[in-house]
């Protein structure tokens, strides 16, 4: 089992950073982007077909990336602007649409079954014992590492980091001061897709790569972000590793392979109510 989580961090570098980017857009622009995985996959999916019309691969990869930073650029816009002062509810289910449109329209121009993606890295970066850690395994552990330290730093120490606070605690008196809400919401937008495709590009090649299994893997991601309570970078990467590490030891054992599949589920069901433990408990009293 021990082998089985420790390649389970490939999957847990994959949610962490999910986390860490669906954090990120319910703290500033009051999202939670259940769009995150699909804008990647389809950035992903571009990739692969612009290598298949013979593009090399990092000039396919860098255009796949441009196309999912575009794509969710667009859709911040239309939630900025027309959204502006919907609750978060609102803005969220408007991102559920997002989902179901980008992963029907994979199926029409890519097809449905899966695509031949190119590792953009493969082979093992060392070895615990008898263990391989791969270097997608590495690669994903430290693009959620230093995607939350640097969002932590961004935040805390830089002049845009201060607006896209103002912006998150009081955007209507952040627009009355000068600030432009609308350009700041769309640039996390855009630099959330471009984060998610990358990371959908690393980790596609070693997991399924059809449309809807990586369009869903949004939900272990959100359970992630929830062990934070979508306010905690930190905690997003823990809860992204460790749900990836479970996954990957149960897929270990044969009479537990099927529990997998509910982790995430239970995870959430779990911090949901642990989350609402004061109000449960002052009402029963």
């Amino acid at each position: 089992m021990i082998q089985g989580a420790l390649a389970g961090l490939a999957a847990g570098g994959l949610y962490a950073t999910i986390a860490v980017c669906l954090t990120i857009m319910a703290r500033l622009v009051r999202v939670v982007n259940f769009s995150q995985v699909a804008v990647g996959m389809f950035g992903a999916f571009t990739a692969v077909a612009l290598a298949g019309l013979g593009l090399p691969m990092v000039v396919s990869t860098v255009a796949g990336i441009v196309v999912g930073s575009v794509i969710s650029a667009i859709i911040g816009l239309i939630i900025a602007t027309w959204l502006a002062d919907a609750s978060i509810t609102v803005r969220s289910a408007v991102s559920v649409a997002a989902l179901l449109m980008l992963v029907a329209l994979s199926f029409i121009l890519f097809g449905t079954k899966p695509l031949p993606f190119t590792p953009i890295l493969s082979g093992a970066a060392f070895r615990v014992g008898t263990v391989v850690i791969s270097q997608i395994t590495v690669a994903l552990v430290i693009i959620a590492v230093l995607i939350a330290v640097l969002a932590k730093l961004l935040l805390s120490r830089t002049a845009i980091g201060m607006h896209l606070r103002a912006l998150s605690d009081r955007p209507i008196t952040a627009e009355l001061v000068g600030i432009r809400s609308t350009r700041l919401s769309v640039g996390v937008w855009a630099a959330t897709g471009a984060l998610a495709t990358l990371v959908v590009s690393i980790v596609a090649p070693s997991q399924s790569n059809d449309a809807s299994s990586l369009a869903l893997a949004v939900i272990p991601g959100a359970a992630a972000a929830l062990a934070g309570g979508f306010r905690r970078l930190d905690l997003a990467v823990v809860g992204g590793l460790v749900l990836g590490m479970v996954d990957g030891a149960l897929a270990q054992a044969d009479d537990l392979t099927i529990v997998r599949y509910f982790v995430p589920f239970i995870a959430i069901v779990v911090l949901l109510l642990w989350t609402q433990r004061k109000e449960v408990w002052d009402a029963a009293r």
